[in-house]
C-alpha cells in the first residue's frame, strides 16, 4: 500500500491526473479520520465537519508544487494544511464573535496511547505551537503530525531524517512543554 500510494504521488507529479484521482480515492476516508479525530465526534455545535476540512485542506495541497517523496511526507503536508485550516476557521469566527464561541479542536493520543482526548482552543494551540517551534522547530513539527496528521513515530522519524527515539524523546518534550503551556 504505501508503495503504490508512493508511486501515484510520482506519477500525479509527473502530470498523471488519473493517478492523481486515484490517489485522492485511496486517502480520503484515511484524511477524513484523521480530521475527525482532530475535530471530536458528535460535538453539538460544531459547524467545521471533517469532511470541509479535508476538501479544504486538499485544494491547498494541490495548488502547491511539492516532489512529493512518499506517502509520509504526503500525510505529513496534509496534517499542516488541515492545522491551517482549523486557525484559520478559528480566527474567522473569533473575529465574528469577537472572542467569543471559540473553536475547539480534540487533542488524543487515545487511540495509541490510551490518553484520554482534551479539548483546547485551536488558537491557543496555535500559537503555542508557534511558541514551541520557536524553542524546537523538529519537536513542534514532529507533535504537528503526530497529533495533526495522527502519524506513527516511525512516519515522522523518516519525514524529518531521524531515529524512532529521537521522534519519541522530541515528543515527550513537546507534550510536557505543550502541557505547561496550555493549562
Amino acid at each position: 500500500m504505501d508503495q503504490d500510494l508512493t508511486r501515484l504521488l510520482h506519477d500525479w507529479r509527473a502530470g498523471d491526473e488519473a493517478s492523481r484521482d486515484r490517489l485522492l480515492a485511496e486517502v480520503y476516508d484515511t484524511l477524513r479520520g484523521m480530521a475527525a479525530q482532530r475535530l471530536g465526534r458528535g460535538r453539538a455545535g460544531h459547524t467545521l465537519q471533517p469532511t470541509a476540512v479535508v476538501n479544504e485542506a486538499l485544494l491547498r495541497m494541490l495548488g502547491t508544487e511539492v516532489d512529493w517523496q512518499d506517502r509520509a511526507h504526503f500525510f505529513a503536508l496534509a496534517a499542516l494544511k488541515m492545522r491551517a485550516v482549523l486557525v484559520d476557521h478559528a480566527r474567522a469566527r473569533a473575529a465574528e464573535k469577537r472572542g467569543g464561541d471559540v473553536a475547539m479542536l480534540t487533542l488524543s493520543h487515545a487511540e495509541r496511547e490510551g490518553a484520554d482526548a482534551v479539548e483546547v482552543d485551536v488558537l491557543a494551540l496555535h500559537q503555542a505551537l508557534e511558541r514551541l517551534a520557536a524553542r524546537d522547530e523538529r519537536a513542534a513539527r514532529g507533535l504537528e503530525m503526530a497529533y495533526f496528521g495522527g502519524m506513527r513515530h516511525e512516519e515522522i522519524a523518516c519525514v524529518q531524517g531521524v531515529s524512532v527515539p529521537t521522534v519519541e524523546r522530541d515528543l515527550r518534550f513537546a507534550r510536557a512543554w505543550l502541557s505547561r503551556q496550555l493549562a
